[in-house]
């Protein structure tokens, strides 16, 4: 596989295991395994034309391995502008979506997921903007460590977007729905809004609570990916990366 992925695979559990690569350190922390899971994710990147890449500490790495084969394809569409700034510093062209069309792949790290691929992204602050790209791509590779995996999505806060003049109005909502809403100090969004991070959610149906929350007026949108979550998640272990489904 290009870029030095191993080819083999064996079945563990619910996913796969890629046959860990000469060179790995053998006791690997979570930037190892963020590592891991971006490379990995190279797999998925097609010959030719622009894909989607997403914002966060994995998904940059996945830029930096991105750097490695910027000849296979024509460039990728940034789900924030610091995301923008990393791929131009690699010589990797940006586009804006409105001219690119539909997307290949979109490649994304997470903030929480579960085994079902339902995710809890936003704590970078750019979920408005990386849940566009990800509806605009045909396929959402999603890449993390292994701690990012929990049985009940709502451990991480739930990012909240929200415009400005609404803050409070949407807080006094969350509140009857069980959750503890913080605003996220000194912080604002590349589209000029704020983040309310809520707190003691316990998620049990993520569907249901992701299209509640978007219908309070004010929302822009909530960090739940439910709707439309990964297609394939990508967990860095310390036995290698895992696969799923």
């Amino acid at each position: 596989m290009e870029g030095g992925l191993p080819g083999r695979l064996w079945s563990w559990g619910f996913g796969l295991f890629f046959v860990r690569k000469a060179g790995y350190p053998a006791a690997m922390n979570q930037d190892d395994m963020k590592k891991a899971a971006a490379q990995a994710a190279l797999e998925f990147v097609p010959v030719g034309g622009v894909i989607g890449v997403g914002t966060g500490s994995t998904a940059n790495y996945f830029i930096d391995y991105l750097a490695t084969i910027k000849g296979r394809f024509d460039g990728a569409v940034a789900s924030s502008i610091a995301t923008a700034e990393r791929l131009k510093k690699h010589g990797i062209p940006v586009f804006d979506l409105n001219e690119a069309g539909s997307l290949t792949v979109y490649v994304d790290g997470a903030d929480e997921t579960t085994i079902h691929r339902a995710l809890i992204k936003g704590g970078g602050g750019a979920l408005t903007r990386e849940k566009i790209v990800a509806a605009a791509s045909r396929s959402f590779v999603c890449i993390a460590d292994e701690g990012k995996l929990v049985d009940v999505l709502g451990r991480f806060p739930l990012p909240i977007e929200v415009i400005p003049m609404a803050r409070s109005l949407v807080a006094r909502e969350i509140v009857t729905l069980g959750g503890e809403p913080v605003l996220r100090q000194g912080f604002q969004t590349d589209n000029g809004n704020v983040i309310l991070d809520v707190h003691g959610l316990k998620i049990l149906d993520p569907v249901a609570l992701e299209e509640r929350l978007n219908n309070i007026t004010g929302v822009v949108t909530n960090g739940l990916f439910a709707r439309r979550g990964a297609d394939i998640l990508l967990l860095g272990t310390k036995q290698g990366v895992r696969r799923l489904p």
